[in-house]
């Protein structure tokens, strides 16, 4: 995806739109109009993702895969990672109005022959062994330092499989990118 897909003015927009539906949704409010922006008519798939006031995590859900347009992806997966996250507990207001915001425009996922095709820090990664499945955005292993191989053995125990499950023939690997930026 280029990286540029929206101008830095359009970023700042997104980003107080979906500031403005979380708080809407936590106050009982009007949900806001979905800014005219192009590409947000278009089926698209995102994540939220909320920080506490120390950078740690508070929230995180999305999609992988696009089923409805992107202004309305926005909205669903706003309210869902201030509130619907089973990790955390739902935030309030006042914490919320603490938190920083990222987003994460996600490409289509495209199926990989090896685990070599993954390059760390451009590519998400997405495991499918065994009836389950995990996911990391392309900046999660950056945050975390770790390499190619250390993704992929994290990645295989979120799925709640065994550290070297990535290796066995039935994985499925898909990597996409992401257009990622925050508060």
């Amino acid at each position: 995806m280029d990286n540029n897909r929206f101008s830095p003015e359009e970023r700042r927009q997104l980003l107080n739109f979906v500031r403005q539906v979380i708080t809407s949704h936590l106050c009982n409010g009007e949900l806001p109009e979905i800014p005219a922006i192009p590409h947000l008519s278009e089926p698209g798939a995102c994540f939220v993702t909320l920080k506490d006031f120390s950078g740690n995590l508070r929230g995180c859900i999305g999609n992988i895969e696009a089923f409805e347009p992107l202004g309305e992806n926005l909205i669903r997966n706003a309210v869902n990672a201030a509130t619907e996250d089973p990790r955390f507990p739902a935030v309030d207001w006042e914490e919320f109005s603490e938190c920083t915001l990222e987003l994460s425009i996600l490409t289509s996922a495209k199926p990989i022959a090896s685990p070599e095709e993954f390059v760390v820090g451009r590519d998400g990664i997405i495991l499918r062994a065994a009836n389950r499945g995990a996911v990391f955005l392309p900046q999660v292993a950056p945050e975390q330092h770790w390499d190619r191989e250390t993704t992929l053995t994290y990645l295989a125990r979120k799925a709640g499989l065994p550290a070297d499950a990535w290796r066995n023939a039935d994985a499925r690997l898909f990597t996409f990118q992401a257009e990622v930026f925050g508060e």
